[in-house]
């Protein structure tokens, strides 16, 4: 199955008048647009514009509607939103059709819904360097300025990868050849003493519910990190930490 071509595979959208304005003032980014509501005002929207003319960036405008459904956030667009190019950023098949030369090692995330697990997820992920996090458009948080501010500004340099669901990439990725490996505190293997082969793809659920049951049943092996003291699990975005970085350890073993 192939996924849908969408503009959000090759942009992250920031919304908001400060946002806009950060990025903007980051020459390391490439701004694709800004948008700015038909009659919205402030001192904010003209720094804005401001720093796009400084940026050569392009200015549209559109109706406050359009903006909103744009934005993806009608409450908190405050009239304004960009576009940002992710140069890593790509669609999970695209990825695939590389083959192996650039894609061993995967996250898949998988109904987190909170923007600050999505954002630490992406800045551990990347600073470990994982291959590849799939963040699925339905059932994550989407990629917004509080997942960006999260992950301290790494998700516009994170290796993501997009998809529609997460049972659509966990499929696609066992057809590919991944072994999947679910990450659950009754697992039958210890992390950091099982056999991982390569390429392989670690699932990520939420704290309260862990995996979507059509994700679990694609699972070929189920892993646990060891506890002390009656802890009963981690926050995900640490159990994705502690995951990324045993797959260091491995590396360089």
């Amino acid at each position: 199955m192939t996924a849908e071509t969408s503009p959000k595979d090759r942009f992250i959208t920031v919304y908001g008048r400060n946002p806009v304005h950060e990025v903007l003032l980051d020459e390391g980014l490439q701004v694709d647009k800004v948008v700015i509501a038909d009659g919205a005002r402030g001192a904010g929207l003209r720094e804005i514009q401001q720093a796009a003319r400084r940026r050569g960036v392009v200015v549209q405008n559109a109706s406050t509607e359009r903006v909103k459904k744009l934005a993806g956030n009608g409450r908190q667009d405050q009239g304004v939103f960009a576009d940002v190019v992710a140069p890593r950023m790509r669609p999970l098949d695209a990825a695939l059709a590389d083959g192996a030369r650039t894609l061993r090692t995967v996250l898949v995330l998988d109904g987190v819904t909170t923007p600050a697990n999505v954002g630490m997820i992406l800045r551990s992920a990347t600073a470990a360097g994982v291959d590849g996090i799939v963040v699925p458009r339905k059932g994550v948080a989407s990629l917004d300025p509080l997942v960006v501010k999260a992950s301290a500004g790494v998700a516009f340099r994170a290796p993501i990868l997009k998809a529609f669901t997460a049972t659509e990439a966990v499929a696609q990725l066992k057809d590919a050849g991944f072994h999947v490996v679910g990450l659950d505190a009754g697992g039958d293997d210890d992390l950091f003493a099982s056999h991982l082969p390569e390429p392989i793809a670690f699932v990520l659920g939420s704290e309260t519910a862990g995996l979507t049951r059509e994700v679990a049943d694609l699972v070929d092996t189920w892993v646990s990190i060891p506890m002390a003291a009656g802890v009963e699990s981690l926050n995900v975005s640490a159990a994705a930490a502690v995951v990324c970085f045993e797959l260091v350890r491995r590396w360089r073993a």
